[in-house]
């Protein structure tokens, strides 16, 4: 019995000590899909801790849970079994402190960039001068002064990936949740919104958890790389990503980026579910 409790003191002092330096705390998370054939497993004894103002990503295959996940972080979806934690919240349902931004570009098309941006504010019932003032600003850090007034039909499709960034940041969220928001552009303006989004991120310096199908992507993005298994999907390692807080996109070509792209892609499990 001492030894038993003495083991569970210990396990619950880690718990703590996770929680105290952790911004999202994920522990034993698992996800069960039931139905008139039966219970799906579809992820079991997920456990991942990010940082304050940590920039990190998720990978894994194909139908491993990786939205899924990201998803139960933000309250859209509940978890089956385990706990979530944002700061020091049990995660219920979702919040505004959460930002959230999906790979579909999610954006009103009656209103205009600058009212899509404005929709949390005008909610929060912000005096309108601050709320022109956050959205200024954020037109400017997505470079998008000049289309304030322009519709979503009226962008390409980075354009509005970029508006739906905007919106997400202009409600000062404690953590911004991205799903695949780059899958569906081209290769050029992906590797655009890369660089953008990492600027963004080292002035704004909000935590991200970026869910990404892209290793390269994932590895130039962000500090550190959460890579699933295989459905029922699990954290099967996560990966330090030691590269230089300033960068652009020669980093990609360097030795020390393709080591550890390689060292992701070698944890894939690239024969699917």
């Amino acid at each position: 019995m001492f030894f038993r409790k003495k083991k569970n003191e210990i396990s619950q002092n880690h718990i703590e000590a996770n929680l105290a330096n952790s911004k999202i705390f994920v522990r034993n998370v698992e996800k069960i899909y039931s139905s008139v054939k039966g219970d799906t497993l579809a992820m079991q004894n997920v456990n991942l801790n990010v940082l304050e103002n940590e920039f990190a990503c998720i990978v894994g295959p194909s139908g491993c849970g990786k939205s899924t996940l990201l998803r139960m972080i933000a309250g859209l979806d509940e978890i089956s079994g385990g706990q979530i934690v944002i700061q020091d919240r049990n995660i219920v349902g979702p919040g505004p402190d959460r930002g959230m931004v999906f790979q579909g570009y999610t954006l009103f098309p009656w209103m205009s960039v600058g009212d899509n941006i404005r929709f949390a504010l005008k909610l929060k019932k912000m005096k309108k001068q601050e709320q022109e003032e956050i959205v200024d600003k954020y037109l400017k850090i997505i470079g998008l002064e000049k289309f304030k007034n322009a519709y979503p039909k009226e962008l390409s499709g980075g354009m509005k990936q970029r508006v739906a960034i905007a919106r997400a940041l202009a409600n000062s969220p404690e953590v911004l949740l991205m799903d695949e928001p780059f899958s569906a552009l081209d290769p050029q303006t992906k590797a655009d919104m890369q660089l953008l989004m990492r600027q963004i991120w080292q002035v704004e310096k909000p935590t991200v958890l970026f869910v990404t199908h892209d290793i390269e992507e994932a590895v130039f993005l962000s500090s550190k790389i959460f890579v699933l298994s295989s459905r029922p999907g699990t954290v099967k390692r996560e990966v330090p990503v030691f590269l230089p807080y300033e960068r652009d996109l020669s980093l990609k070509d360097t030795e020390q980026f393709i080591k550890i792209r390689r060292e992701v892609n070698s944890l894939i499990d690239h024969n699917g579910i």
